[in-house]
């Protein structure tokens, strides 16, 4: 398990600069008429950031073999999807039902930092 949440984590990562150049250059045009440059930019950060919590996690689950660690893992890649997903589709497409999903993306993130919390806590 250790080993596919740290490849999804690395996954996620090179993804996210991916995404970003993409975003910075060939969406340019699309993303500032639809003034959701912004947008765009904070579901590339959160996926980044959420990218290297799983690294975090599948490093720290050598160590920390608490099921808490797998909910933690499984939370912040569904975040990603969720949060980072619709705010994507919701700058490609400009449909605003999107933004209603990445509230659940966002309880994810959080639910995933209260799981590693716990698994920590736990461990100790």
């Amino acid at each position: 398990m250790q080993k596919l949440i740290l490849l999804t984590g690395a996954g996620f990562a090179g993804l996210s600069v991916i995404i970003g150049a993409f975003g910075s250059h060939a969406l340019k045009e699309l993303l500032e008429a639809n003034q959701r440059t912004d947008t765009f930019n904070l579901g590339v950060t959160y996926q980044f950031y959420h990218s290297l919590a799983l690294l975090l996690i599948g490093g720290l689950m050598f160590k920390i073999p608490h099921r808490f660690m797998h909910y933690a893992a499984w939370s912040h890649i569904a975040g990603i999807i969720l949060f980072s997903g619709s705010l994507y589709m919701l700058c490609l497409t400009a449909n605003t039902k999107w933004g209603a999903i990445t509230p659940l993306g966002g309880v994810l993130f959080i639910a995933g930092w209260v799981f590693l919390t716990i698994a920590i806590s736990k461990s100790m």
